[in-house]
């Protein structure tokens, strides 16, 4: 039986590690660079990294948190994969074959896309082709409307697109993605738990794996994911906020009958 991953997701704006809520509120939390040396004495399974800075660059504000002046995500990447002992998914802000390629090449295992795959479709395919489609991970970022219908959202939750979800999985899919990162804008940072008639629906739909994100405050919470047909279950805010959260998330899963690499000592 496949053992279900579990999976950080570390959120960086403006080269600095930030917390999130339901996409619009981030406090700064951290250095990405000694974050991942702290994962690397974890057991977690991989490691996502997703760049929400806005268009227009960097602006490293704070003198006490700058990055030995790295000024790029490339170089910040580059950083943290020389540290990174385990599979380490990149995205954020990718637009064109040569930005898959560049992320690969500075030390990404895997590429996440998300307003690119939207805008041009024909990107994941081209990714899939040159990389691989295990290397192409596409974002479905999604917002329920007053009445719970849902569509997908790009532009980092802030541009509305005509998609349900289930129909751009499906698609994304088609085109030779590899895994699919289904995000639920609503639930982002609430504490509130996974939305479980998303992830079902969207699992349901296709074959390839689907990772659950959004709204994750317990460890109990994660089984819920797995339940709805995730296939990884992954958390931003809770591996900060939460001690030995690698080794306590494992054990809440095993409790709950679900196949999981063990946890450490």
């Amino acid at each position: 039986m496949l053992k279900v991953r579990l999976i950080p997701v570390l959120l960086l704006q403006n080269g600095l590690l930030v917390r999130s809520e339901t996409f619009s509120i981030h406090q700064i939390i951290g250095n990405p660079i000694h974050e991942v040396e702290r994962y690397n004495q974890w057991n977690v399974d991989e490691l996502i990294y997703l760049d929400i800075t806005r268009e227009g660059g960097y602006d490293l504000r704070r003198a006490d948190q700058k990055i030995r002046n790295l000024a790029d995500p490339m170089q910040i990447l580059e950083e943290v994969s020389k540290t990174c002992f385990m599979p380490l998914t990149w995205g954020g802000r990718i637009r064109s074959l040569d930005d898959m390629i560049h992320c690969i090449q500075h030390g990404a295992d895997k590429v996440a896309i998300c307003t690119g795959a939207w805008d041009t479709p024909e990107l994941i395919e081209a990714g899939a082709k040159r990389l691989g489609s295990q290397a192409v991970v596409v974002t479905i970022d999604v917002r329920r409307d007053i009445e719970g219908v849902p569509s997908v959202w790009v532009e980092g939750g802030s541009r509305a697109t005509d998609a349900h979800p289930i129909e751009w999985a499906v698609e994304v899919e088609k085109r030779g993605a590899g895994e699919i990162l289904l995000q639920s804008i609503d639930r982002d940072g609430t504490g509130r738990g996974y939305d479980r008639k998303l992830i079902s629906e969207v699992a349901e739909a296709v074959k390839i794996p689907v990772i659950a994100l959004g709204g994750v405050s317990t460890f109990e919470q994660y089984k819920a994911g797995v339940k709805a047909g995730a296939s990884a279950v992954a958390a931003a805010n809770l591996w900060h906020f939460k001690e030995l959260a690698d080794r306590q998330g494992k054990r809440a899963l095993q409790r709950a009958g679900v196949p999981v690499r063990a946890p450490s000592k």
